[in-house]
């Protein structure tokens, strides 16, 4: 576990956020129609109220290519001690929090937003850190 000895920050940052994207995309797709349907509920009074299920399925996709490419980021450090995939994985699941965020304001959900800063910031870290 070579991997672990000269990157746990990094490698424990990227497991912690492809289980969180990964159960995040397993559960809009097992109850696709309860998603929207507290989406739409939850944006009934935002611009975004209408494009909800389009918006809901580019958020899943998103998500779902960040999880692939970190979960074979974490291969590539294992394998070559090579950062560029799981760095992309990152960066990309960053964008998918920041759309988030602004659907939470539009939504005028400031705890909701408010509690995706946490998720950003452990995100921030670990593109920092692969950076280096």
């Amino acid at each position: 576990m070579k991997f672990l000895s000269n990157y746990p920050t990094e490698v424990l940052i990227l497991l912690f956020l492809i289980i969180t994207f990964i159960l995040s995309s397993v559960e809009k797709l097992l109850d696709w129609k309860g998603n929207v349907s507290f989406i739409k509920d939850h944006f009934k009074n935002s611009p975004l109220k209408n494009s909800v299920p389009l918006l809901l399925t580019i958020l899943l996709v998103i998500e779902i290519i960040a999880s692939v490419l970190m979960i074979t980021g974490v291969f590539q450090i294992y394998i070559s001690e090579a950062k560029e995939i799981a760095l992309l994985g990152l960066e990309l699941s960053a964008i998918s929090l920041i759309f988030m965020l602004i659907g939470q304001r539009l939504a005028k959900d400031y705890p909701g937003a408010m509690s995706l800063a946490v998720y950003f910031i452990i995100n921030l870290l670990g593109v920092y850190l692969l950076n280096n």
